[in-house]
């Protein structure tokens, strides 16, 4: 991969990060505290549950990363689906402290990190691996978060992408503009 390749290819996961980010917190807007708390069943994970999780993930593969294995002692991964938030205030601050890691150690990165080779549980991959690696993990809870808002919304919950019965209208809308680049992370 060419310098600009790898520059482009760090520009667009970070782009991707914060799209994900932004679609789990506009999931999380339309909900209250008790409803972030409720699992959909004993198998299940509530909402604060994924968060603590994607928190602790975050926070234990980004924080040193270069210089440490990304499964840190400190983490306690079992807990993270275990001991849940005591309300979403608390839950936004750990969502928040987990970004702020990730998108922290992705915004220090020089396009020739991206071939160093990091650890991960003991087992070595690049770091453009692992961004991979978290850009398939993450969109996935995000996805679960989602999912579980709509069903606790029922219809009240406010599409974060093109509403369902108004895919012709929007298209209608986009194809009536100049044609203009847009990166994939925009609204489809």
């Amino acid at each position: 991969m060419s310098p600009s390749n790898e520059q482009n290819f760090l520009e667009s996961a970070i782009k991707l990060f914060r799209y994900y980010k932004k679609l789990g917190e506009g999931a999380i807007a339309q909900l209250n505290d008790e409803q972030v708390l409720q699992k959909p069943n004993e198998a299940s994970n509530s909402i604060a549950l994924i968060v603590h999780h994607l928190s602790g993930n975050m926070l234990s593969r980004w924080t040193d990363f270069l210089i440490s294995d990304g499964e840190k002692p400190w983490r306690d991964r079992e807990q993270e689906f275990e001991k849940s938030f005591g309300n979403k205030t608390e839950m936004l601050e750990a969502w928040e402290k987990g970004w702020k890691c990730l998108l922290n150690a992705l915004e220090n990165l020089k396009p020739e990190d991206l071939s160093k080779i990091i650890y991960i549980r003991n087992e070595g991959q690049t770091v453009l691996e692992a961004i991979q690696r978290q850009l398939a993990h993450y969109p996935h809870h995000v996805g679960q978060i989602l999912y579980q808002a709509k069903i606790l919304k029922g219809d009240d919950f406010k599409s974060l992408s093109i509403p369902k019965g108004k895919s012709e209208s929007f298209n209608q809308e986009k194809f009536s503009l100049p044609r203009e680049r847009k990166h994939v992370t925009d609204k489809f």
